[in-house]
């Protein structure tokens, strides 16, 4: 695997709770910042993937049948906020 370097800038209080919460799990902060960061990439590619394959073809035109299909109920309050 190669690697590269990247100077990052954290606020103060999060670099802090990263310090703490990578000292309780047993790992360096650079540890917990990499896996964090990977985390999120894998999170963020799967669900573009997902919604890419959901999509498939289809255009905006296609959601009118299922507009169409909906009530005509008021919204509620708290929908409304």
């Amino acid at each position: 695997m190669s690697r590269a370097a990247y100077p990052l800038k954290l606020p103060a209080s999060v670099k802090a709770a990263a310090t703490r919460l990578a000292k309780a799990d047993g790992v360096s902060l650079n540890q917990f910042i990499a896996v964090a960061v990977a985390e999120k990439v894998g999170v963020l590619e799967t669900a573009q993937e997902f919604l890419r394959r959901g999509a498939g073809q289809s255009k905006p035109r296609d959601l009118l049948k299922f507009t169409r299909k909906a009530g005509r109920e008021t919204p509620s309050d708290a929908d409304r906020r």
